[in-house]
């Protein structure tokens, strides 16, 4: 099952925010909880229709857009010297 099976955007959803499908647990509060420390023992205890492969294609929809993000670095306007 592809990561786009279980991860839904949807803007009448959550403010469009990416959630497990057919739930409204984003997936940014799943990443959040991980990065806190809470298990996926944890997870699953406190959000009984979430499953293990939800929890794995939270952090891989992550992984993906981390990974096709782009970076535009902007030098810091230089100041003139006075005249």
């Amino acid at each position: 099952m592809a990561v786009t099976d279980r991860i839904e955007v949807n803007p009448k959803i959550m403010l469009g925010k990416p959630v497990i499908r057919r739930t409204r647990i984003p997936v940014e509060l799943l990443l959040r909880k991980l990065s806190e420390g809470a298990t996926e023992a944890d997870l699953l205890d406190a959000y009984p229709r979430l499953t293990r492969e939800d929890i794995q294609a939270a952090i891989a929809y992550a992984a993906d857009t981390v990974a096709n993000e782009e970076t535009l670095l902007l030098e810091k306007p230089r100041k003139r010297a006075a005249r």
